[in-house]
């Protein structure tokens, strides 16, 4: 499915692009925006390469990655990143995860979304499941998406490597027929 285009009453999901490469590094490259991600934050190299792989991996048949904008519609500003993932090691499953510049914290930006993702993931993708890991210290990404709906199924023992050290994940999903848009 290409091109993607969501919206919600304050943001828009849509397709990465190769401007969005500023943006993308105001998030992946911020040490307090990637504290509870899986990576430590990446060079402005790094992170162009990521945007565009994204971008050639939109127009990919069959797509497996839609790796999208997250734009807030009054300022037409990027203010974050999602990602689903098809997985290929479960039938009409994918994983997901999301990341939103800090100075757009606190005000439910993460919860739309969390909910702009899932609908892509089950209304368009016709997916029957969806799960997401996050870290243990992230309390704000546990009550955004128990707010969406996902239930907490379990921890992934010593699941993540970074700054050196091991962490665990907390892995969080829902089910299709538990969806309410």
């Amino acid at each position: 499915m290409y091109p993607v285009k969501r919206s919600s009453r304050r943001l828009d999901l849509r397709e990465l692009a190769v401007d969005d490469a500023d943006a993308v590094f105001a998030i992946y490259g911020s040490r307090e925006a990637t504290e509870h991600l899986s990576f430590e934050p990446r060079t402005r190299d790094q992170v162009d390469g990521i945007v565009t792989r994204s971008v050639a991996c939109a127009t990919e048949n069959p797509r497996t990655e839609y790796a999208l904008a997250v734009v807030e519609r009054d300022t037409e500003r990027v203010i974050g990143f999602g990602r689903l993932a098809l997985d290929p090691h479960q039938q009409r499953a994918a994983t997901f995860g999301f990341a939103l510049r800090p100075d757009a914290w606190g005000v439910g930006y993460g919860l739309e979304t969390v909910r702009l993702l899932l609908g892509l993931g089950f209304e368009e993708l016709a997916l029957h499941r969806i799960w997401g890991a996050r870290s243990p210290l992230n309390e704000a990404s546990a009550k955004t998406m128990t707010a969406a709906g996902m239930v907490v199924e379990g921890t992934i023992r010593g699941h993540i490597e970074k700054a050196g050290r091991w962490r665990d994940s907390v892995v969080h999903s829902i089910l299709f027929e538990e969806w309410k848009p």
